[in-house]
């Protein structure tokens, strides 16, 4: 009996996690191209702070981009963290996704200038990286937060500095609001989402 078939089967689950990401990145390209050929501004659909009839604007936010260049600058940071969450699973990802989105848009909504408009995916970015932060102290098993340590080492490394500078309102026209809160969002999640002990008998 050939293993092949069984080897094939086993990887398919795990590749096909990592599709969450991805298809979540193309529609916001394919969004963003829908906005450069269609009347109108879509980011004008996103979070306008203090406006109560923009709170749809939190969901529809980090779909949105302001520029070719905003979309671009957030694509790579987010495919690679929102992978490395999705690795945990579909249901993780979206979880994370939708705690680091609702918690995220909180920020600009309350703390932005009445009227300013925020949209982008950076907020998503900065929840995944606080989420992988935080996950070391709620995996389950020791083996488990050894291979999340590394993974929170070479995340910093990578994207620490930025995600640091980020949070601080240092740059005119970014919203460091959506990317703090956004982290807590992350951060959240990996404390609500953390695995359950297992009752005793």
């Amino acid at each position: 009996m050939s293993h092949i078939p069984a080897r094939t089967s086993e990887r398919a689950p795990f590749a096909a996690r990592f599709l969450s990401p991805i298809v979540l990145l193309v529609a916001m390209w394919v969004i963003e191209f829908a906005d450069m050929i269609l009347p109108g501004r879509f980011e004008s659909l996103g979070i306008r702070a203090w406006d109560l009839t923009h709170l749809p604007g939190v969901v529809l936010a980090p779909l949105l981009h302001s520029t070719w260049g905003h979309l671009v600058s957030n694509s790579v940071p987010f495919l690679v963290l929102g992978c490395l969450v999705a690795a945990e699973g579909a249901r993780r990802f979206w979880g994370v996704t939708a705690v680091a989105t609702l918690i995220g848009g909180i920020g600009p909504w309350l703390l932005a200038l009445p009227g300013t408009v925020t949209v982008g995916a950076s907020g998503l970015v900065f929840g995944y990286f606080a989420y992988l932060m935080i996950r070391v102290f709620t995996a389950g098993s020791m083996g488990h937060r050894v291979l999340y340590a590394v993974i929170a080492i070479a995340v910093f490394a990578v994207y620490g500095g930025s995600m640091l500078v980020g949070v601080l309102p240092v740059h005119v026209g970014i919203s460091w609001q959506g990317h703090l809160f956004g982290a807590i969002g992350g951060a959240a999640a990996a404390l609500v989402l953390r695995p359950r002990s297992a009752p005793r008998p």
